[in-house]
């Protein structure tokens, strides 16, 4: 290195280094210094991990770019959040992004921690082109079953959308709509469109669940979002149901009918 630096000052300038490329970064590489190697072998790692999500990005915007090709230009991705719990709504968005749309890390929104996901949550609200939510509450899921409400409840969020999409992508269904569609087994994971309407879907939906855990604090809504643990089945048994609770649902089915609820 032409000029002695600190391993301080080397550390801090590496930060702002952001090419393999880079002339600085090449001198640190011909120090012989075991801290400045070390400095170096951590941007390196830094690097391949920030490339790695970069082209997981890329990947799973391959079917929206597969459309525009074929001539589409409004894609909506579609998701839902909630078929599995014993309490609370089953909750759908769908959401537009534009073309130019960035989100490195965007993913299935079970498998990001939730104070990213609401970092990405708000990014999506602020750069979509249009977002639609559809809510099917847990008495109309006891009367119509939780697949048809789901699909009630996703074709609601396409008609609360403010510009009419030409193409959808939906993440392992199929709605009886007049609009082209594509079904992705495991699209959040898939497709950007769907992984952004399942980050909408789900923080929409935790912030319902964590409104219900204020007004039935026994039940703790708000730590498992009405999913059947054990906290939850020790509150059924203690406390009966809410208004919350889907009875067409086991145990909650069987313990309704034992308690008369």
């Amino acid at each position: 290195m032409k000029t002695a630096m600190s391993i301080k000052e080397i550390s801090s300038k590496l930060k702002t280094v952001s090419e393999p490329e880079d002339s600085f970064l090449k001198e640190c590489q011909e120090d012989g210094r075991k801290g400045v190697t070390d400095l170096v072998s951590k941007w390196q790692r830094a690097y391949e991990k920030e490339l790695q999500v970069k082209n997981n990005f890329m990947k799973m915007t391959e079917f929206e770019r597969e459309l525009r090709k074929q001539g589409f230009s409004v894609l909506a991705g579609i998701d839902e959040v909630g078929r599995g719990p014993l309490a609370g709504p089953v909750v759908t968005s769908a959401v537009i992004l534009p073309e130019s749309f960035y989100l490195p890390g965007l993913n299935d929104s079970k498998k990001i921690p939730e104070s990213k996901r609401e970092l990405f949550y708000e990014t999506i609200l602020k750069e979509a082109v249009s977002i639609g939510v559809g809510i099917v509450h847990s008495e109309e899921i006891d009367e119509i079953n939780i697949y048809q409400a789901t699909k009630k409840a996703m074709i609601a969020a396409v008609n609360n959308l403010s510009e009419l999409p030409d193409h959808l992508l939906i993440d392992a269904m199929e709605l009886e709509v007049p609009i082209p569609q594509l079904s992705l087994i495991k699209g959040d994971a898939r497709s950007i469109s769907i992984s952004a309407a399942s980050i909408i879907a789900k923080v929409t939906r935790d912030r319902m669940m964590k409104g219900y855990g204020e007004a039935y604090p026994e039940y703790g809504f708000e730590k498992h979002m009405g999913y059947g643990t054990k906290q939850h089945l020790e509150a059924l048994d203690n406390h009966g149901l809410t208004p919350w609770h889907r009875r067409s649902f086991a145990p909650v089915k069987e313990i309704a009918a034992r308690t008369n609820d």
